[in-house]
């Protein structure tokens, strides 16, 4: 019944531009989220009709555990059930992507961690490195800022659910990061009004610092030191090859190329080209009285350069 009213609380927000590309996002969303819904109550159905217990805590047959894996998969868009989440953020606006990329991800993730310890691991390890890949791989050729942030939102949660199994608390801090570094990226895009590549180009002209911010927040999104954004990805490899498994840990680690490529795109695009339509004034940014942009760049900073060895001791 929660995930029903998140799910039905937001299609409002999905619809508010009144245009047929908003409806067709909200209805995707609604049925996706709903055919998910439906699964997870099926498959509570299955597991009381063979143990007697209605809780989602202790399923001991296989049947109703993967399909609970399965629709926990489909509500997080999480390979090979991803194809809505491009789309879906597509037809919105920023502010409803945002609440979509980042909130709306939290009570499937709960109910993930709630139930990792019984759920199908090779299952979890299969669609994770199939996530990873196909978010890397399906943002090499995209221009659309929003359906950029879906790919990249589809390889993080691969990370995630790839260690989920292994050690819950890794996730969490994956989750954690990737919610500070998703929000400030969303709100910097909203701040420059900026929805493709080529609109991007010429924020340098607008914010310089907002821009370098991003540049920022793009590296640590891509996982590079000594960002925020490294931590999670060393402390999961490490983990898996705690495991032995090796194999996989370089499989996950050459698919994080793919998504880093994207990010060094964006940024060379924001910091090294000029677009044809550029503008006479090149002091535009100190004409502006608004200091709206120094919200994001604060969030920013804190959340990309946050430094590692404070984190380490924590988790030690």
């Amino acid at each position: 019944m929660g995930l029903e009213i998140n799910t039905l609380a937001i299609i409002p927000l999905m619809t508010k531009m009144h245009h047929p590309r908003a409806a067709e996002s909200a209805t995707k969303y609604f049925l996706t989220q709903a055919t998910a819904s439906a699964l997870i109550l099926f498959s509570t159905t299955i597991n009381a009709w063979m143990t007697g217990e209605w809780t989602i805590m202790n399923m001991t047959n296989q049947i109703p555990t993967v399909i609970l894996t399965l629709a926990l998969a489909i509500k997080l868009g999480i390979a090979p059930f991803h194809l809505w989440l491009p789309d879906v953020l597509q037809g919105l606006n920023m502010l409803t992507c945002l609440i979509l990329s980042t909130w709306q991800k939290l009570a499937p993730m709960a109910l993930m961690m709630l139930t990792s310890h019984q759920l199908n691991t090779n299952l979890l390890i299969a669609m994770a490195l199939m996530s990873t890949i196909i978010g890397g791989w399906g943002g090499l050729n995209q221009t659309q800022m929003r359906k950029i942030m879906a790919y990249s939102s589809i390889a993080h949660l691969g990370w995630m659910i790839l260690v989920i199994s292994f050690a819950p608390n890794l996730a969490l801090l994956n989750l954690l990061i990737y919610l500070v570094l998703t929000s400030s990226m969303f709100l910097m895009l909203m701040t420059l009004n900026s929805t493709n590549t080529n609109k991007l180009s010429i924020s340098w002209l607008k914010t310089p610092t907002l821009a370098a911010s991003m540049m920022v927040t793009l590296m640590a999104l891509g996982g590079l030191p000594p960002t925020s954004g490294f931590l999670p990805k060393w402390l999961i490899l490490q983990e898996m090859t705690k495991q032995h498994l090796g194999a996989l840990s370089a499989l996950m680690a050459m698919s994080a190329l793919l998504s880093l490529f994207f990010y060094i795109r964006l940024s060379y695009t924001i910091s090294m080209t000029s677009p044809p339509n550029i503008s006479n004034s090149s002091l535009t940014w100190r004409k502006k009285k608004n200091l709206t942009y120094v919200i994001p760049i604060l969030i920013t900073m804190s959340a990309a350069m946050m430094p590692i060895t404070p984190t380490l001791l924590l988790l030690n």
